[in-house]
C-alpha cells in the first residue's frame, strides 16, 4: 500500500506541475486513480510540505504545489 501512495503522489505532483491550481474534484478525475489514494497520497504530499490545500467556501479544496523559491 506504501508504494501505492507514493506512486500516487507523484502522479500528483506531476499533474500540478504541469495544470497549477486545480479543485480536488478536477484533481481525482485528472489522475484517474481511486479517490481514497488520491486523498491519502494528497495528505502525505501536504505532511511533506509539497502542496497547499485552501478550503473554500462551498466545501471543495483547492491544491497547488507549494513553490520554493
Amino acid at each position: 500500500m506504501i508504494t501505492e501512495i507514493g506512486i500516487v503522489a507523484g502522479d500528483i505532483w506531476h499533474y500540478l506541475d504541469q495544470h497549477g491550481e486545480v479543485l480536488l474534484s478536477d484533481l481525482v478525475r485528472g489522475i484517474d486513480k481511486h479517490r481514497d489514494n488520491v486523498l491519502m497520497s494528497l495528505g502525505w504530499l501536504a505532511r511533506e510540505g509539497h502542496v497547499i490545500l485552501q478550503k473554500m467556501d462551498n466545501n471543495e479544496y483547492r491544491v497547488s504545489l507549494r513553490k520554493n523559491g
